[in-house]
């Protein structure tokens, strides 16, 4: 059941979230590309790379109340149009289906996509919000 932007309190909108994702890249991705680099894998560091990278955006919101270390820095995290914590499936849905697979097969037009609607949208929902039925709420009224 699609919730309307009234029943959604407190949406994100586009600079936090991008935010956010940059303290996620700097904190989680420059240590990851050290270690990788440390330890030589060359040409398996993409791959390595892309798979913690997708383990963490997945598990950690699913784990820590829609959480990722820089949501929880910025004070937004994820949630489902009703409310609930997301879990899991919620999270597998919308990063794996919602961001890498529809991204990935629009060659990224659908982001581009997205991130309009993160901006112009009421209710602040991106394409993977809509497949998952999440949004991104802020912790701060």
């Amino acid at each position: 059941m699609e919730a309307s932007s009234k029943q959604i309190d407190n949406p994100v909108g586009f600079w936090r979230r991008l935010g956010a994702s940059l303290l996620d890249a700097l904190i989680i991705g420059v240590p990851l590309a050290i270690i990788l680099y440390l330890i030589n894998l060359n040409s398996q560091n993409n791959l390595v790379s892309n798979v913690v990278t997708t383990l963490y955006s997945v598990l950690l919101p699913a784990f820590w109340s829609g959480y990722t270390v820089g949501k929880r820095i910025v004070g937004i995290r994820i949630v489902k149009v009703n409310g609930e914590e997301v879990g899991l499936g919620t999270m597998l849905l919308r990063v794996i289906v919602g961001m890498s697979l529809i991204y990935g097969i629009t060659l990224g037009i659908a982001a581009i996509v997205s991130a309009f609607m993160v901006v112009f949208r009421e209710d602040k929902r991106a394409i993977h919000d809509l497949i998952a039925g999440t949004y991104v709420t802020s912790n701060r009224p």
